[in-house]
Formats: structure tokens, C-alpha cells, sequence
């Protein structure tokens, strides 16, 4: 069995056992714990392995981690203390902070270690069925909505301090009065959504988001709604993606299945419950939808890879970063045109100069589609710059030569242009 396989066959293995972990964790009501401390004990433990994970992931910087740690150490510290005060014998409160710390430090590098010196790569695999149906039980037996809504209010029950929160408490609670004598308005339950969301009432967002699609109906309320409720149903539970989210996920993606916000935590969805394969064929998807700074694009580029070889796809190759959002080259705007026509032919000139070279400085710097190349290539072939277009389009090849519809793209950009005999 090749390498690959047998690295990929051990992180869907560690997959699949994390879903199980949560899935346990999860229902800790099920398990015989001393006391409620000890639980609460158990999620901090959970909360800080999370921090590592979405740190390793990109999806959260350096600072807001060290914070985080900070918080849930201090609140692990303070309920060793009254743990300890209960118990003989039990280890001291400092010793128990490393303990939890070295949990997380521990699970992540010695699961590699023990695959390497016990593993048995000669056995044969685990059939591929058993793996989708345990995938499919962890699916079906994960916790619901108000549970996992619990467990993370739990975890984290101080609200977030921001300047200006007991100003803005203040007029959320006359919009919540106001709206017990407006029950019809939208608009009010469209800010109040908003509101209690910053305050971090989620449970309060989601039931005034909720109102706002009722009021506007099924029919008439728009995805955009429904994308909205879904964020706050996630955010609600510490990124845990419940089946009522996924219900809404699947109301979505009827509507639009090319909706950007359903296709993450849908792939978020399947990852927490052993389907990695899944999650690499809806993220390669939504890689290709999205826009460059869209706030999951690091979590997915840097899970892109890892996910392909999981998913027996060795030969992926993650495609250049797409441009930012509206970073295609502009158009002039109307002031623009109206100036451009009392320009002298050298002063139009340069102002198209300038946005070719805006292009192609965000290209060389933030790399781009293979539209955004193409274009390029047009707009140089258009100023009479065809040695300088080629050049531009040698490297479009390079940066493309794996995806053959974006190579079909520039190959056509380059005809265009006028770069005659330039085909590969």
C-alpha cells in the first residue's frame, strides 16, 4: 500500500475518532461525573484542544489564541480550586492546568507517534462501507441545537466586553420592549437579530431571526435570510454544526446551490462527522466560488491538501488564491468618462495605463483567477504590448497548467490578443 494511502488511512482514522470525542463530550450527562465542576472541567479541556485546532487551521490568529488560552486557563484554574477544596489527594491546581494543557499536547503528537512504531500498514484496510456507516451513526446520533447551545454557554458564560456594550444593552432592551407592541414589524426583529448578536444573545438572534422569516414566509423570505439564521446557529454553538443547522443548510441549497456561507458549514458538517471526503468535494467547490479575502478562504486553502490525500485525490494541486472581491480591474467610473473626453489621446492613454498596471502589480503581488490573467493579456494585447503579454501569458500557463478549463481561458485571452502562434 503506498505511502500516501497509509498516512491518509491514519488522519481518517483520527477523524473519525475526534467525531466520537465530541460526540462523548457532547453528552456528558451521560457520563458519571463527580460534580457539575468536573464537567465544566471536561469542556474547558475540549475548548482549549479546539483553540490549538483552529489555530493550526488558520482560522484564528496568533493574538485572539493567546487571549482565548488565557481566559479558559483562568477559568480551569478557578474551578481546580474548588474541585480541589472537595477532593483528597487530588493534584494541585497548577499541576492540573498542565494537565489539561498537556491532554491537548499529548493527544496531537503522540497519536502520530504511536501509528509509527505500532501501526501495521500490511493489514488490510478498513472497508470503505464500515467507514461511511460509522460516519453516517456519528451523523445521525450528534447532538442537537439547544444542547450543544448549552454546553458552549457553559464553557464560556461571561458575555464579551466592548466599548459601548451598556449603551447598546440599553436600546436593545427598549427594542425588545417595542417590539411586544409590534409583533408585524420586520424591521424591528431584522435589528434586533442584529443586536442581540453583537451582545452575543444568540439564542435571542436566532429566535428574532427566525421571526423576521416567518413574518416575510417561506416563499418570500430571502436566502440571504436563511444564510443569516444559519451563521448565528453555528456561531451559537461554538462552530458546531447541529442537524437543525444542517436542515437549514439543505433549505438553502435548494434555493441556491451555489450559496457560499451553505457550502462552508456544510463541509464544516461532514468534517465533524468523519466524511473528509465530503468536505474536500464541497470545499474544492466553494475554493472555485469564492472570492480571495472571504473569511474561510484560510481555513479551507490550508485544509484543501490534506483533505485531497485523505480522499485518495494525490495528484490535487491548490489552484493560485482568487482575487479579493471587486478586485477585478475597474471599470472607469461615469466622472471618469466624462473627464476622458476632454483628454488628449496621450492623456487617455495613461489613465488605461494605469489601470493595466494596478492589474498587474495585484496580480504579481496577490496572484489571481485565471479571468483576471486572461483579462490582462487582452487589455496588453489592446496597448500594443504584445512582448510584454507574452510574457504575462508563459507565466498564466505555468500558474494554470494543472486546471485545463482556466489554461482554455488564457489560451483564448491569448488569441484575442493577437499572440498568434503562442499555443502550447
Amino acid at each position: 500500500m503506498s505511502e500516501w494511502l497509509e498516512i491518509g488511512g491514519f488522519f481518517l482514522i483520527a477523524l473519525i475518532v475526534t467525531a466520537y470525542m465530541l460526540r462523548a463530550l457532547s453528552r456528558a450527562r451521560q457520563v458519571s461525573a463527580a460534580d457539575g465542576a468536573e464537567r465544566a472541567m471536561n469542556v474547558y479541556r475540549d475548548q482549549l484542544a479546539e483553540v490549538e485546532r483552529d489555530l493550526a487551521r488558520g482560522t484564528l490568529g496568533a493574538e485572539e489564541a493567546e487571549r482565548i488560552r488565557l481566559e479558559i486557563s483562568r477559568r480551569i484554574l478557578d474551578l481546580d480550586r474548588d474541585i480541589g477544596a472537595r477532593r483528597v489527594g487530588g493534584p494541585a491546581p497548577a499541576a492540573m492546568r498542565w494537565v489539561a494543557i498537556g491532554t491537548v499536547v499529548v493527544a496531537v503528537l503522540g497519536g502520530g507517534g504511536i501509528y509509527l512504531n505500532f501501526g501495521a500498514p500490511g493489514y488490510p484496510d478498513m472497508p470503505l462501507v464500515q467507514r461511511h456507516a460509522d460516519a453516517a451513526e456519528a451523523r445521525a446520533n450528534r447532538p442537537r441545537q439547544a444542547e450543544l447551545e448549552a454546553q458552549f454557554t457553559a464553557a464560556f458564560p461571561q458575555p464579551e466586553s466592548f466599548q459601548g456594550r451598556d449603551e447598546l444593552e440599553g436600546m436593545v432592551a427598549q427594542l425588545r420592549a417595542a417590539m411586544q407592541d409590534r409583533p408585524l414589524d420586520v424591521t424591528g426583529y431584522v435589528l434586533l437579530a442584529q443586536n442581540e448578536a453583537r451582545l452575543g444573545n444568540y439564542r435571542a438572534a436566532i429566535e428574532a431571526q427566525i421571526r423576521v422569516i416567518e413574518l416575510r414566509e417561506e416563499t418570500d423570505a430571502d436566502v440571504a435570510d436563511y444564510a443569516y439564521l444559519l451563521d448565528l446557529m453555528v456561531i451559537a454553538t461554538g462552530g458546531f454544526v447541529s442537524p437543525e443547522a444542517e436542515a437549514i443548510i439543505e433549505q438553502i441549497l435548494r434555493r441556491d446551490s451555489q450559496n457560499l456561507i451553505a457550502l462552508y458549514y456544510s463541509g464544516r458538517m461532514y468534517a465533524q462527522t468523519g466524511r473528509p471526503d465530503m468536505t474536500f468535494r464541497i470545499w474544492r467547490r466553494l475554493h472555485d466560488l469564492s472570492a480571495g479575502d472571504d473569511p474561510w478562504m484560510p481555513e479551507i486553502r490550508a485544509a484543501l491538501p490534506e483533505l485531497a490525500r485523505i480522499s485518495g485525490e494525490p495528484r490535487y494541486t491548490l489552484p493560485p488564491r482568487p482575487a479579493p472581491a471587486g478586485a477585478q480591474m475597474a471599470a472607469p467610473s461615469l466622472d471618469q468618462i466624462e473627464a476622458a473626453e476632454d483628454m488628449s489621446a496621450e492623456e487617455q492613454a495613461e489613465m488605461i495605463e494605469g489601470m493595466v498596471g494596478g492589474l498587474m502589480a495585484r496580480l504579481a503581488n496577490d496572484g489571481g483567477s485565471a479571468a483576471e490573467w486572461a483579462q490582462l493579456i487582452r487589455a496588453l494585447g489592446v496597448l500594443g504590448r504584445n512582448e510584454q503579454a507574452f510574457d504575462i501569458l508563459q507565466e498564466a500557463r505555468t500558474v494554470f497548467a494543472a486546471r485545463a478549463e482556466d489554461l482554455a481561458l488564457i489560451n483564448a485571452a491569448a488569441e484575442e490578443a493577437g499572440l498568434q502562434g503562442t499555443a502550447p
